[in-house]
């Protein structure tokens, strides 16, 4: 059985529409000890897709990405002085670098 190579897929994405998709970092004590496998984790809004992320990425911080994970997290239901509330979906993008790149987020972009 033979697998056919995928096809390149090329994504035109400017530069205001990148700060648009990547929210913020995400600098977690998970996600540092990510980062020791050139793992970094981004928030980023819900209807972003896996290409978007990468896209963005990569126009941002000129780094090669091997690889983006989502995780959609649904908001909890909590309660502040008796009156029921809920908190906000949010998402999170763990983005897999090439080897030899990394991302400081020390620095400012």
């Amino acid at each position: 059985m033979s697998v056919r190579p995928r096809k390149k897929i090329e994504m035109k994405i400017s530069q205001n529409k990148a700060y648009q998709v990547i929210l913020k970092p995400l600098v977690t004590e998970k996600s540092t000890q990510l980062s020791e496998y050139n793992k970094m984790v981004f928030a980023v809004p819900i209807n972003a897709t896996k290409l978007e992320v990468k896209f963005s990425i990569e126009k941002i911080f000129s780094v090669k990405v091997k690889r983006v994970n989502t995780i959609l997290t649904k908001g909890k239901l909590k309660r502040f002085k008796g009156i029921l509330g809920k908190r906000s979906n949010t998402k999170k993008a763990i983005v897999t670098l090439a080897a030899g790149n990394t991302i400081d987020l020390s620095a400012g972009v």
